[in-house]
């Protein structure tokens, strides 16, 4: 089992940043492959970032390369997402996800073993 429990989120101005954070507990592995996804309402989840966390090679949506940065920290077990340059298409709910022993397509939410609970992130104009 393992738990993923999200932070950061909040109301910001477009233009502005958020570093959103993700500390995994439980049996996690080196071979896991951690990520973020997005859901706003009425629309379907969809990739954000992901890191592996052995190596640190990292994936990005195309509609966050150069604006989002992905990174892990192996010592608190946890994965950040720095967001800057926010538009407001970037509103939505902000889930973490893990995909166990790195088995799955990363830009696939089905892909992921376990979730957490989801942050707003909400950027206004």
């Amino acid at each position: 089992q393992v738990q993923l429990v999200e932070s950061g989120g909040g109301l910001v101005q477009a233009g502005g940043s958020l570093r959103l954070s993700c500390a995994a507990s439980g049996r996690t592995t080196s071979s896991d492959t951690m990520g973020w996804f997005r859901q706003a309402p009425g629309k379907e989840r969809e990739f954000v970032a992901a890191i592996r966390w052995s190596g640190g090679s990292t994936y990005y949506g195309d509609s966050v390369k150069g604006r989002f940065t992905i990174s892990r920290d192996a010592a608190k077990n946890t994965v950040y997402l720095q967001m800057n340059s926010l538009k407001r298409e970037d509103t939505a709910v902000y889930y973490c996800g893990i995909i166990r022993l790195g088995f799955g397509i990363i830009t696939d939410p089905s892909s992921n073993n376990y979730w957490g609970q989801g942050t707003q992130v909400t950027v206004s104009s």
